[in-house]
């Protein structure tokens, strides 16, 4: 219909000089097949990314465990710190919380902390503590390496990592700051969904990955309370990681997250 108003716009009239003409809307274009096919070639850094996944899911026995997290009071301390900002400390996420609880829990668990050569049949266990932070980024995924957490404070490790994440993404990454893991977290952060299935950085042997936060019903002393809520969703090598184990490993993060000032107790 064509509008008699200024710049075309219908007008009362209009639609009365419509209904009596008894004509009818005119009907909608049909839908047409979309048959374009784009061709891309999977070079580069798109390339390293697909053998090296390839490689790892056909050689690694990857075993997934899902816990969940209460992290309230973790949220709340978080909160409680960032507040007291200060110009030489950057501003609080949950991964330098979890740095910090993954840095602790190797402690007692030194066998996750470790690199599996399965051509020379050889473990490698570390004393230090070097953190591969899967990060997005325009060219793809990277994972740029917190070498030593375990003698970086809280503050330290969320510099670091920030510092890592912004180099990835600007392409500024050096080969030495995208080498030497022990062990990894992933996340997708809002999109984080409810559970993953992360595939290990091989040769590590395990990956911790951080799913969605949320607000969620708890069950509490006879009632339902809102409660801040997340789950880790891990894999680990099977050939060197017992399912036991693992689930006590991840038990151990849930508990320092849960109670995040056990995270600052030093021994």
């Amino acid at each position: 219909m064509r509008g008699s108003g200024p710049a075309g716009r219908i007008q009362h009239d209009d639609l009365d000089a419509f209904l009596r003409g008894g004509a009818t809307a005119p009907a909608p274009a049909a839908r047409t097949a979309n048959i374009a096919v784009e061709t891309i070639k999977v070079i580069g850094l798109r390339r390293r990314i697909a053998q090296k996944m390839a490689d790892a899911k056909r050689r690694a026995a990857h075993f997934a465990y899902v816990e969940e997290v209460d992290a309230t009071a973790l949220e709340d301390l978080r909160a409680a710190l960032n507040a007291e900002a200060r110009p030489e400390r950057p501003r609080l996420t949950l991964l330098p919380f979890l740095m910090q609880a993954v840095v602790k829990a190797v402690a007692d668990f030194p066998q996750m902390n470790a690199l599996y050569d399965d051509e020379a049949d050889i473990v490698e266990r570390f004393g230090g503590v070097h953190i591969g932070i899967a990060t997005q980024t325009p060219n793809g995924l990277m994972v740029p390496v917190a070498r030593h957490c375990e003698a970086r404070t809280l503050w330290d490790c969320a510099a670091e990592a920030q510092r890592l994440a912004q180099a990835a993404r600007e392409g500024r990454a050096t080969r030495e700051e995208l080498a030497g893991s022990t062990i990894t977290i992933t996340s997708l952060g809002a999109l984080g969904g409810i559970v993953s299935t992360p595939v290990l950085n091989r040769p590590e042997v395990a990956i911790i990955g951080i799913n969605k936060l949320a607000v969620r019903p708890v069950w509490q002393g006879g009632q339902f309370v809102p409660r801040k809520m997340m789950n880790l969703s891990s894999s680990f090598d099977h050939r060197i990681v017992d399912g036991y184990d693992a689930a006590r490993f991840i038990q151990r993060i849930k508990a320092l997250l849960e109670a995040p000032a056990a995270i600052f107790i030093e021994g």
